[in-house]
């Protein structure tokens, strides 16, 4: 006999529905693409190093050097994060002479961040 996984709740086999206008919500629902794009977006924010240098960028523009002295890192793997961050448009790069500073994109990193954070604090 098959257990189940007391966690997953199923409905009961007499449920037939709710009464929500399922044709409303499917118009209401993203698309594949989109969907793709949203997931591949919060996988940027599953890298510990990654939410580090949004962190640290959250509170200042930096340089490459600052930032590989904050996290205790090599500057060329502070800077594949940063590519990969450039990349999904969450950072940005300012160059002055050599040396180029990182940013957030914009302020919408930023309320996403500090959302995420204030909510992972708000359960400690």
């Amino acid at each position: 006999m098959e257990q189940k996984d007391p966690l997953i709740e199923d409905c009961d086999t007499s449920c037939f529905g709710s009464e929500a206008d399922l044709k409303q919500v499917r118009a209401g629902m993203i698309d594949e693409h989109a969907a793709v794009q949203v997931a591949d977006w919060f996988k940027a924010f599953s890298d510990p190093t990654r939410v580090k240098l949004i962190n640290a960028l959250l509170q200042k523009e930096l340089c490459v050097h600052d930032l590989s002295v904050l996290l205790e890192m090599g500057q060329s793997a502070i800077s594949h994060q940063l590519r990969y961050l450039r990349n999904m448009r969450i950072v940005k790069r300012r160059k002055v002479g050599k040396t180029v500073f990182y940013s957030l994109d914009d302020t919408h990193i930023e309320q996403i961040f500090t959302q995420t954070l204030q909510h992972t604090m708000h359960g400690e």
